[in-house]
């Protein structure tokens, strides 16, 4: 009798989720190691910054306040200036961990795998290209949100701490302030994620792809920024030509109010100023006005401003599966 070999049945079904987990966490593990210990060294760097350095420094602050003119009076200017210098490293490095995420998704998440021909290794081995595509986004999607957002949430309980009771700390308003304490950096991470993402299937060059997507996200926080003011209805407050203009927060327009109703540039601040009351005069002014965002705007502002990011990294993660559909249709 003879035997018969036959080949064993093959299936066109895709790689299961947790086998493409592996897959992408081997060949991004430096990657993923180095941004873990980066997170881990920025939070407690912002908890230090919130706790012991905060205390000196408001300590520091109640002694030279209690100096009042004494020219012999001696406080701890070593924590004062400790605790600034380091709110404003760590302020900056919440800010700037969306220009990591987008160049390292340019770069390494797709850009290298395309440059190398690793993504179409993958495509051969029971990986279909949208499966690809969508292991590259949600996975890191969802470390990216945990990420941005403990570090947002940790630098916000800092500069809370010292709201109040150290000197030199910053406003609200503010706006590397502003943006660091609330939800922008999470979506712009995000939208930094998709960038990177497109830059990379579209280029399919590691190093043109990091660049193409950190600054391409630098211009899409710069709208933002710019359109920030107008994303909500501002607060009017008028006030007399010997006060000048009033009204405390984000300014998005002030000048003078003449007897017309009219609303007209702002020639100087206050009549009190010299020659400012005869020019305030021959313009027939009868007050001063402020549009601006108190600080009851802040939070309207932070999510009318992260559903517009938001809504940016759908539509760019949307075109990449476009782009990947039509390359490989």
């Amino acid at each position: 009798m003879t035997a018969t070999l036959t080949a064993p049945a093959t299936t066109d079904r895709p790689a299961p989720a947790p086998r493409q987990l592996r897959w992408l966490y081997r060949l991004h593990r430096p990657a993923l190691l180095t941004g873990a210990a980066t997170v881990l060294l920025l939070g407690a760097a912002l908890l230090w910054l919130g706790g012991p350095l905060t205390d000196a420094s408001a300590a520091a602050w109640e002694q030279y306040n209690a100096c009042a003119s004494t020219p012999t009076c001696s406080y701890d200017q070593d924590s004062i200036l400790l605790h600034k210098n380091v709110y404003t490293y760590t302020n900056l490095a919440v800010l700037a961990v969306p220009f990591l995420v987008a160049a390292w998704a340019g770069g390494s998440l797709t850009g290298r795998e395309m440059e190398s021909g690793t993504a179409r290794l993958a495509w051969t081995q029971s990986v279909s290209p949208a499966r690809w595509l969508a292991s590259r986004l949600a996975f890191p999607a969802v470390l990216t949100l945990a990420a941005t957002g403990l570090l947002a949430w940790l630098h916000r309980l800092a500069w809370t701490a010292a709201d109040g009771r150290v000197d030199t700390a910053k406003s609200w308003d503010h706006f590397p302030t502003f943006y660091a304490n609330g939800t922008v950096p999470v979506a712009l991470a995000l939208a930094g994620l998709a960038a990177g993402v497109l830059a990379g299937l579209l280029l399919r060059r590691a190093v043109a792809a990091l660049a193409v997507a950190a600054v391409a996200l630098g211009a899409l926080w710069a709208a933002v920024h710019a359109a920030l003011p107008h994303l909500w209805p501002t607060a009017t407050e008028t006030s007399g030509l010997r006060e000048g203009p009033t009204g405390w927060g984000i300014t998005v327009g002030q000048g003078v109010l003449t007897s017309g109703g009219d609303r007209l540039d702002l020639p100087c601040y206050t009549s009190m100023m010299p020659g400012c009351e005869a020019t305030l005069s021959d313009m027939h002014a009868v007050g001063f006005y402020r549009d601006f965002h108190p600080a009851a705007h802040y939070w309207p502002l932070q999510l009318v401003a992260s559903g517009i990011l938001l809504a940016v990294a759908a539509l760019l993660a949307c075109a990449a599966f476009r782009l990947l559909r039509r390359r490989t249709a």
